[in-house]
């Protein structure tokens, strides 16, 4: 059972990261999706701010 979790959860971590790779295709890339995610992220925090 427990060899069975451990499988699923390297396939899954492989998929994630595959597409990972294949959606930014370059550093530079991957890069302004992180900083996308982070200004995204900053402006969810600035709009709940009051709350």
């Amino acid at each position: 059972m427990n060899r069975k979790i451990v499988a699923l959860l390297s396939l899954a971590g492989f998929v994630v990261a595959a597409m990972a790779i294949t959606g930014c295709n370059t550093v530079e890339g991957m890069g302004k999706d992180l900083k996308a995610g982070g200004q995204a992220i900053e402006k969810a925090a600035d709009k709940n701010k009051g709350y």
